[in-house]
């Protein structure tokens, strides 16, 4: 008996935009690359869209001028990673990206139900390492928003649990006051 030895590609971003842009993915997929592996990210259901939606108009009424708010678009993370996080704040206007993604954002939110573990791990992990800043999960499950802060090398620094009655400032607009009940659908 023979045992044969697997191993995984490891996907670069630029492979991975090099299939995007020969249509190996078909328009209505949702995929992203994260630390070199593609990742099918499952259907949204109402929730989901009505959280992403909700996190989107509070944010709309505090971020500064001179940034944005991209909605589930992709980011270039590094050189193995290109993200689709349901909400980024990026610096600049949006022509400022028609030829090319942002490489960060000043705020990232995704919207977690079935990918809560991946989105506290993996994903939190990518996003520190790559210095965002403030990294928020809105917990479906729990009902709470997780804010992360404090990015470094090996993951967020601070993570504090906020409940649905109590209220968050983003770092980019700290006079700016959110409440939590107000993200969630």
């Amino acid at each position: 008996m023979s045992t044969v030895l697997q191993t995984r590609h490891a996907w670069s971003r630029l492979e991975y935009e090099r299939m995007v842009d020969a249509g190996a993915f078909a328009a209505d997929a949702r995929v992203e690359l994260l630390d070199g592996e593609l990742l099918d990210m499952s259907p949204q259901k109402s929730a989901h869209a009505t959280a992403v939606g909700l996190v989107e108009e509070a944010l709309r009424g505090c971020i500064p001028a001179g940034c944005h708010i991209r909605s589930q678009k992709p980011l270039a993370l590094d050189d193995r990673s290109e993200p689709e996080p349901d909400i980024a704040v990026v610096p600049g206007q949006l022509r400022d990206y028609a030829r090319r993604h942002p490489a960060s954002a000043l705020l990232i939110v995704e919207v977690a139900d079935s990918s809560l573990p991946y989105d506290q791990t993996d994903k939190a992990r990518a996003y520190a390492r790559n210095g965002i800043p403030e990294y928020w999960i809105l917990n479906l499950r729990e009902r709470v928003l997780e804010v992360c802060r404090g990015a470094a090398a090996q993951g967020y620094r601070e993570r504090q649990s906020i409940a649905a009655a109590g209220q968050v400032a983003p770092l980019l607009a700290p006079e700016s006051s959110i409440q939590v009940s107000a993200l969630l659908p």
